[in-house]
C-alpha cells in the first residue's frame, strides 16, 4: 500500500508538471517564467536522484528522474521563446 501511494503521487505530480510545460509550449510564450526555476529544479532533482538511490527508494529515483527531464524540457522551451522574442 505504501508503494502504491508513492507511485500514485508520482503520477499526479508528473501529470501536473507535464500539463504546465505543454501549456507553455502551446501558448508560445514563457512570459514570467524564470530560467533559474528550471536550473534550480535540475539541481534539486539530481541531488534527490542520488539521495533516493542511496536509500534504495525507487519511487523517488524514477519521479526525480522524470522531474529532471521535465526541467530540461522547460528550460529548452524558455530559451527557445527568448531566442525568438516570445519571452
Amino acid at each position: 500500500m505504501t508503494e502504491a501511494v508513492g507511485w500514485f503521487s508520482s503520477v499526479v505530480l508528473m501529470l501536473t508538471i507535464g500539463k504546465q510545460i505543454h501549456k507553455q509550449w502551446q501558448e508560445g510564450t514563457s512570459e514570467g517564467v524564470s530560467k533559474w526555476l528550471f536550473v534550480g529544479q535540475m539541481t534539486a532533482s539530481a541531488g534527490f536522484i542520488l539521495y533516493s538511490w542511496l536509500v534504495n527508494n525507487w519511487v523517488f529515483v524514477v519521479t526525480n528522474g522524470l522531474m529532471l527531464l521535465s526541467a530540461i524540457l522547460g528550460l529548452v522551451i524558455v530559451l527557445h521563446h527568448r531566442r525568438h522574442g516570445r519571452a
